[in-house]
């Protein structure tokens, strides 16, 4: 695309734009959840809604990357900053006011939450969560009892109460109790994620589940002296009601984190296990539901057929790929030309292995092979699958800026110190780890081609008659 001069005005009008309006425009899903909207979308690897918008501002809570409008359309749609601006901007650039930008933006109040009107019983609920749940009845009565689980008039969802640590409610999620249909879910206008459902005992362990119908399934499950432990459900993969947890809760030390056994539990896992690792919390361990979830287990438990666990597909993928690659001897006056025509090609796994073995050559001293080895664990140990979530291009550009930044390198430090040795392995390590997760992107593309391939071959024998 020709480059277009914006002006100052523009860049800012582009990134100030509602991302929520933008986005229903284009035809995207988008849910409500309390104060702000999650963004619904699939790809390769199934269904997501681990981004948060708000106004012109946007988070995907997975990834742990954020910001305005313009970084959005990059991050989000693969495009250039000239495509995005002039996306966001209607596509035709016209001369913009001089006025303040801020004067532009639509200003929301907050709103005020409120939890819905509770029902004269809790009929409904019971029934749902014991003869469709297989919950407890004792364990519903006890939350039941403290008002964070009841009824609601309008539509007899399950209402599923946050309180702060004063035992104000603060945040509500409502959950469907028909037996048909779609399953409804959804948090309260105006609530405050910082809280969510939770049991706070004695002692110092913490159970993190996803949703509550998971946290008192495992309660089910695992019944004896349940109270004198905490549990908190995050309603999804949020962790704003974990980390507040943990503040107001100083006694707990212990998190065990017992979110699905699915791509969507796996990479929660992980990511929450880097954030509290980053707050000081060193206690921290992953309980797997054997099934996809807890309340699958419980299922399975009363004889029910239950949903199998999910294998992670991104994971599995890049860890093959890892375990592919083989040590050879690193010819130093040839990696540059070895890199150059493996990355021309899109020989991925090649440059993975070319680069992961330069980068043994400059630190393995005698022990290269050894040092190969070590190498590659260390990016087994280090991968994070949910900081792997990028499109397609975005992750070539990492790689190609990756290779520049190791030819640049090896070009200019031909005679190094110590330092600049580890500077340059640490590079070429960097480089062979874009380059799996290219080869790993390519393989998931390939994977959904071929089960698009197959539903066609499916649907075509089904219209021929052969089905």
């Amino acid at each position: 695309m020709p480059y277009i001069p914006f002006t100052e005005e523009q860049k800012i009008a582009a990134n100030s734009v509602d991302l929520a309006d933008f986005l229903r425009l284009r035809g995207e899903k988008l849910e409500s959840a309390g104060r702000e909207h999650k963004l619904v979308y699939y790809d390769g690897s199934g269904k997501h809604d681990s981004i948060t918008i708000n106004g012109s501002k946007w988070f995907d809570h997975k990834n742990q990357v954020g910001g305005g409008a313009v970084r959005f359309m990059r991050y989000f749609y693969g495009m250039d900053f000239q495509t995005a601006v002039q996306e966001l901007l209607g596509r035709t650039v016209t001369p913009l006011s001089h006025s303040p930008p801020k004067a532009a933006v639509r200003e929301e109040k907050p709103k005020e939450f409120k939890l819905p009107e509770a029902n004269g019983n809790m009929r409904r609920v019971f029934a749902y969560l014991i003869k469709q749940r297989f919950i407890a009845p004792d364990i519903i009565s006890y939350f039941a009892k403290r008002h964070t689980l009841y009824e609601d008039k309008e539509h007899h969802n399950a209402v599923f109460v946050g309180v702060d640590e004063k035992g104000v409610p603060r945040q509500a999620h409502k959950r469907g109790t028909a037996t048909f249909g779609k399953s409804f879910r959804q948090t309260v206008e105006g609530s405050d994620t910082k809280y969510s459902f939770a049991h706070f005992g004695s002692d110092k362990k913490l159970y993190v589940f996803e949703a509550p119908i998971d946290m008192l399934s495992y309660l089910t499950l695992n019944p004896e002296n349940w109270q004198d432990h905490s549990y908190i459900a995050m309603n999804g993969v949020y962790e704003n009601a974990v980390i507040t947890a943990l503040e107001t809760h100083k006694h707990i030390s212990e998190i065990i984190i017992c979110t699905d056994n699915d791509e969507g539990g796996i990479d929660a896992a992980e990511r929450l296990t880097d954030i509290l690792k980053e707050k000081g919390y060193t206690d921290i361990s992953r309980k797997l539901p054997e099934f996809k979830d807890w309340n699958e287990c419980l299922k399975a438990e009363n004889g029910v057929e239950a949903l199998a666990a999910v294998p992670h597909r991104r994971k599995e993928i890049y860890y093959e790929t890892l375990s592919e690659l083989r040590y050879f001897r690193c010819s130093p006056d040839r990696i540059i030309d070895r890199l150059s025509k493996t990355l021309r090609n899109g020989q991925y796994r090649c440059l993975a292995e070319y680069a992961l073995a330069a980068s043994a050559f400059f630190i393995g001293g005698k022990n290269e092979n050894a040092m190969f080895d070590r190498l590659k664990s260390k990016l087994f140990n280090e991968y994070r699958a949910y900081s792997d979530k990028g499109k397609t291009t975005s992750k070539q550009d990492d790689l190609k800026n990756a290779y520049k930044a190791v030819t640049r390198d090896l070009r200019y430090n031909q005679s190094r110190t110590k330092e600049e040795i580890i500077q340059t392995s640490k590079l070429l390590f960097q480089l062979a780890d874009c380059a799996v997760r290219c080869e790993t992107e390519q393989e998931m593309s390939a994977s959904v081609i071929s089960q698009e391939e197959a539903r066609e071959e499916i649907s075509e024998a089904i219209s021929f008659g052969f089905g």
